[in-house]
């Protein structure tokens, strides 16, 4: 299998952020969550956090999780939507190149093996993920409105996901 393919194939797929099996992570010493934010905690280009996301956020963190916010997103709005969770936020993070998941890991002081990378896109979220030594977990869309570059990927991701039979 080329090293490019493997990039894209995550540790696990859920098909709803909720259905990650947190304590089992914590069991294997993963301590620190690296998030997505946009279509994975909540609606796509939203400013603020949905009840759904501020749940999530708040079960982590009562389970003693690090968190980030790891987003591609040149705006104030990421940044915006972790400071309303009460979490930091790593912005212009470049996925799937691993400068922003290292950033991260250096913000939240967390080495590579303590860390999960969780997002609903492989050429994003997993590839950085995995590019950066990171476990990287892929959930299903939080839901089907989003931009329509990220539209334009899907059918290339589900080709992925056959091949890869995940």
């Amino acid at each position: 299998m080329p090293n490019i393919f493997k990039a894209m194939v995550p540790y696990a797929v859920y098909k709803k952020f909720s259905d990650i099996p947190f304590d089992e992570l914590l069991k294997d010493g993963k301590t620190c969550m690296l998030l997505d934010y946009d279509n994975t905690l909540g609606p796509d280009r939203t400013w603020e956090p949905t009840d759904f996301s501020r749940e999530i956020i708040e079960n982590l963190k009562s389970k003693g999780f690090d968190i980030c916010l790891v987003s591609n997103a040149k705006s104030e709005r990421s940044s915006n939507i972790a400071s309303l969770l009460g979490i930091p936020c790593v912005t212009c993070a470049h996925k799937p190149a691993t400068d922003g998941v290292l950033r991260a890991l250096d913000l939240m002081k967390a080495g590579k093996d303590r860390a999960v990378m969780i997002g609903d896109q492989i050429f994003t979220d997993v590839m950085a993920g995995n590019r950066a030594g990171v476990c990287s977990i892929l959930v299903e869309q939080y839901e089907k409105k989003e931009i329509w570059y990220v539209k334009i990927k899907r059918p290339f991701e589900k080709l992925v996901r056959k091949i890869g039979g995940f």
